[in-house]
């Protein structure tokens, strides 16, 4: 029986996860779950799965909760440390890390030091601090999963790699072709300045969270996806040559040195790479409905254009540069992205207080070792910078 941990049960992953292993049926179990602010649909998801223990982040859900969760589960106390917790459970075999942004940072830290293998679509801690997380992994002997669909592309078009070394594998690579279906805006033209909330969250080909989905729409997720790979795939950033793919069948590609390319071809719904991160190494019938080859019209692939969507050319600039960079850059862009939601800034001024974030930061060299420590202080200060860019406006002159 294999024990599951989900940490953010709640969000697009956590459901998708759940309904995976719904369809699963015999040989997984849920150990625990932990959401936030959905309460309505926590408490049912602890009727309907039943976990041995449960946590909610804030304080606010957790005593709206508290007198409502049934007997067989564990109600633990909110905040980090409860998820801090249940990541490094004994009895835990996997962990399933859907948590957005850098909050999943510390859990994940936790999990690989407790050398437990993580499923994780939270790509925030590796955009911060990837090298020092992948060193821990092979210093705990912990294993990574990736659950995004193109860095799971990625590792199931890998050859002679395994969840806990990939390096062995990167020799023969001559480039990975990540693929990005363009979001809602790759064939709109006109300026995007007046692009309202709503409309960037109607993504043509995902459902996910907000954050990400506003991400999808800069492209700066598919940035945050190059330095990811970069660092799971033991990768120079050259060797990763991002396509714009607006179906979303090939979820990304590994170019051979013999000139050979294997990719990963599937309809767009992540519970497929979902259920692989659980599975492996094993392929089981899934949800998930089948390809039809003979029914696909075209595929269609092209450049990026770095100049209509400058947060993709940030996010690589950030790349680049290395260090500590993709710590500021990360926090400065959850931020700016919340200011966006919430009515106080445009769209295109997502990019202009980012770049006024990275501008203001002198990064870590970038050959010298970059702690996760540090990693924990430039999120906290590339925070407070965005707010107080915010604050004075000054971030409007980038």
């Amino acid at each position: 029986m294999k024990q599951i941990v989900i940490l953010g049960s709640t969000g697009s992953i956590g459901v998708s996860a759940l309904d995976v292993i719904d369809a699963l049926g015999a040989g997984y179990e849920v150990l625990a779950i932990t959401g936030n602010n959905n309460t309505d649909l926590f408490l049912k998801q602890i009727a309907r799965f039943k976990p041995r223990y449960a946590a909610v982040y804030s304080e606010e859900s957790w005593r709206k909760i508290k007198d409502q969760i049934p007997a067989h589960t564990k109600l633990l106390g909110p905040g980090v440390e409860s998820l801090i917790y249940l990541s490094v459970m004994q009895r835990a075999d996997l962990i399933i890390n859907g948590l957005v942004g850098a909050v999943g940072f510390m859990p994940l830290v936790a999990a690989i030091k407790a050398g437990k293998t993580i499923a994780l679509a939270n790509k925030e801690p590796i955009v911060m601090a990837g090298r020092a997380i992948m060193d821990e992994c092979l210093r705990w002997n912990a294993a990574v999963i990736p659950v995004d669909s193109e860095p799971s592309a990625v590792f199931q078009s890998l050859e002679n790699a395994d969840s806990k070394s990939y390096a062995k594998a990167a020799a023969d690579i001559a480039s990975v072709l990540l693929t990005a279906s363009g979001g809602p805006f790759f064939k709109r033209g006109g300026p995007l300045a007046k692009v309202s909330p709503r409309q960037a969250l109607k993504h043509p080909r995902w459902r996910m969270g907000k954050k990400i989905t506003i991400d999808s729409a800069t492209l700066m997720n598919k940035g945050f996806e190059a330095i990811e790979i970069m660092h799971l795939f033991n990768l120079p950033l050259e060797k990763i040559k991002i396509v714009i793919h607006p179906q979303s069948i090939v979820h990304s590609a590994v170019e051979y040195n013999d000139g050979s390319i294997l990719a990963q071809m599937s309809n767009p719904d992540m519970r497929l790479p979902i259920q692989y991160a659980i599975t492996y190494p094993k392929r089981l019938p899934s949800p998930v409905s089948r390809l039809a080859i003979t029914e696909m019209s075209k595929l269609e692939f092209a450049e990026p254009d770095l100049a209509k969507f400058p947060c993709l050319r940030l996010a690589l600039e950030a790349a680049r540069l290395g260090g500590s960079a993709p710590a500021a850059l990360n926090a400065a862009d959850e931020v700016a992205v919340n200011a966006f939601l919430s009515g106080r800034i445009l769209f295109t001024d997502i990019h202009r207080l980012a770049r006024a974030v990275l501008a203001s930061h002198t990064p870590a060299a970038a050959d010298k070792p970059f702690s996760l420590a540090s990693a924990v202080e430039v999120d906290l200060w590339a925070r407070q910078k965005a707010a107080e860019l915010l604050e004075n406006g000054k971030y409007k002159k980038f």
